[in-house]
């Protein structure tokens, strides 16, 4: 390729970058506060809601992120064309412009949204079960409620344990916004197989490569910084 396709292929890639960050964005946005709740609810001491979350955890892990994705993307139509479909649902459908650029969108933040959930409730679980009852039963003798011991004891020595792991889901995270590509939606990966055929070259998936690799250290190196600063090992 000569320096001139570079510049262009490269100036090309830079316009697709915003909508892969606004995938992570999104998707850390409303994952992290579901992952809590779900956490939460899985140790729920009614059953019933413990069982439910267990289930749900259980197909949002056991399953591939790409399939789940591709079910959000084409549930809609499948379900306007199912004779079984509730009345109130395909009133409800109806509504949904399914040619809309914010139709795709919305269904891949709620497919990355519901899968990284899981996994973060299972990091906030493991991180609230971590903690000592005993300093339950002395919040409550100092005059503490169970809110107020949550989150002014709890949930900042959760935060301070969950760090790294949380870490690990977020920067795997920047690499899964690439399946988005098999939607499709327009981000990087996407455009950057689209000129694979223009450009005869693999250059495009390098840049997208690098992309992806330079984001990755990034966090890397915040969450480094962040953990000395929790002082997580002492």
């Amino acid at each position: 390729m000569t320096k001139d396709q570079l510049a262009t292929l490269f100036k090309l890639m830079l316009e697709y970058i915003p909508p892969t960050l606004k995938i992570f964005g999104f998707t850390l946005l409303w994952s992290i506060p579901l992952g809590m709740i779900v956490a939460l609810l899985k140790m729920c001491r009614f059953k019933p809601i413990s069982w439910l979350t267990n289930i749900y955890i259980l197909i949002m892990r056991g399953t591939p992120l790409l399939l789940q994705l591709i079910v959000a993307q084409y549930s809609v139509p499948y379900l306007l064309k199912w004779d079984g479909c509730p009345a109130f649902l395909h009133h409800l459908l109806d509504n949904v412009d399914i040619r809309s650029p914010r139709y795709t969108f919305n269904m891949l933040l709620i497919a990355f949204a519901l899968n990284y959930a899981a996994y973060f409730a299972e990091i906030f679980r493991g991180g609230i079960e971590a903690i000592p009852k005993g300093q339950y039963e002395a919040a409550g003798a100092l005059g503490f409620s169970r809110l107020q011991t949550f989150f002014r004891i709890i949930l900042p020595q959760v935060i301070k344990r969950v760090v790294p792991a949380s870490s690990n889901e977020i920067i795997t995270l920047v690499k899964d916004t690439s399946l988005a590509s098999a939607i499709p939606y327009m981000e990087i990966m996407y455009i950057a197989k689209k000129q694979v055929p223009t450009y005869a070259s693999l250059m495009p998936l390098f840049m997208a490569g690098v992309f992806y690799f330079v984001f990755a250290t990034v966090l890397t190196l915040i969450f480094g910084f962040i953990e000395k600063k929790l002082s997580y090992y002492k």
